[in-house]
């Protein structure tokens, strides 16, 4: 059985189904009852048109039930007839699912659950221990989205933007348990960038596999997190960076500059570096310039403010921290970073200490709470 051709036509068929009439929530049930169909006949009876088998078998399990809910009695007028099987379509509208995943109505952690169940083709069991949560949870999750875009028709236009983001996210999620979250958003992110010619596409799948070149490098062998300017970068992965590097010199030759394209420019800057001595924090704080200037984003200033810290000296960062609301996530680490680089130790721990207190997940409050510890220890001398 070949799972990876399994989860690459779900989306294509979960489309079909949608398109001939059925409510999201329906045809994503029937979609999964054909799945379940396929691991029991595939193994012994493989079907020549892999698709065009799962598209007769979920439509025949929506008709099924259907037919057997009389409050859906009003379906069987748009399906009486049963499509003749036969080949599938090679028609690939897998890109409208991603509209209408990332659908405005949606919170961003149910647009991600749905988009990684729908178009990502992983089961609930996969995403609720990818987000360390109750299989149940999940479930009431992803029926609550499902039934939130039940009545969204997919002729519409959708906002690319969104879509952006909701990968984004998943890639953000990187890896737990036993899905690598931040693997299968680059695999979606490719598929959405064959489906459709956009720079700022092309920018975020040049930023994902940028940040994931280095992944290797950013952990030491008991889990903790090594910065950036430690890194050993002989363990990046040079071939993903190269293929980021060729992505977004392609994107940017098109002068239709946007965030992602400015964030992997960054990335790309730090990748293209052979040590961190020899970083070019100059252009860096530049790229910084322009992505203010294309988001509202704290993140961006708070990133900034680092960035002009390494360039023109620690005083300049911390002015420039001063500009950055004191209640971002982070803000405190990057305050007691300037400090320490600036000869203010003392300020420097008790701002480690305090940012290891807001710490988000375990790695970071425990590097921060060694970084205090090695100053304070180092005061005491």
């Amino acid at each position: 059985m070949d799972e990876a051709l399994i989860r690459s036509l779900t989306p294509s068929v979960l489309t079909v189904l949608v398109r001939r009439g059925a409510d999201f929530a329906a045809a994503e049930d029937a979609v999964q009852d054909a799945l379940v169909e396929a691991f029991r006949v595939w193994p012994a009876e493989p079907p020549r048109d892999a698709k065009g088998w799962l598209v007769t078998v979920a439509w025949r399990k929506f008709l099924d039930q259907a037919r057997a809910d009389s409050a859906r009695r009003r379906r069987e007028d748009l399906v009486e007839e049963e499509p003749a099987p036969g080949p599938a379509s090679d028609v690939d509208d897998t890109l409208q699912l991603y509209f209408l995943c990332a659908h405005p109505s949606l919170t961003p952690s149910s647009a991600v659950a749905l988009t990684l169940r729908a178009v990502g083709g992983l089961t609930t069991r996969q995403i609720a221990r990818a987000y360390l949560v109750p299989e149940a949870t999940m479930a009431q999750r992803i029926s609550r989205a499902k039934r939130t875009v039940s009545g969204v028709r997919l002729d519409q236009p959708g906002d690319v933007a969104t879509v952006l983001r909701v990968l984004y996210l998943v890639f953000n999620e990187g890896y737990s348990g036993d899905v690598d979250l931040a693997a299968e958003a680059i695999r979606l992110t490719r598929q959405l960038a064959a489906a459709i010619d956009h720079p700022e596409v092309s920018g975020l799948l040049a930023l994902m596999l940028l940040h994931h070149a280095r992944r290797a490098g950013r952990t030491a062998p008991d889990g903790s997190l090594v910065p950036l300017a430690e890194q050993d970068r002989g363990r990046w992965d040079t071939r993903l960076i190269a293929e980021g590097v060729g992505i977004l010199q392609a994107a940017l030759a098109r002068d239709r500059l946007g965030e992602f394209q400015a964030q992997a420019a960054i990335a790309a800057l730090h990748a293209d570096a052979p040590t961190a001595e020899e970083t070019d924090w100059v252009q860096i704080v530049e790229w910084y310039d322009e992505l203010a200037g294309l988001t509202e984003s704290p993140v961006v200033r708070l990133n900034r403010a680092v960035a002009v810290g390494e360039a023109d000296g620690p005083r300049a960062g911390l002015a420039a921290l001063a500009e950055v609301d004191d209640a971002l996530p982070r803000r405190d680490a990057v305050a007691a970073y300037l400090h320490e680089r600036d000869g203010d130790p003392e300020t420097a721990a008790r701002l480690y200490a305090e940012a290891a207190r807001k710490a988000p997940n375990l790695p970071e409050r425990d590097y921060l709470t060694r970084q205090a510890a090695r100053l304070n220890a180092g005061r005491r001398r």
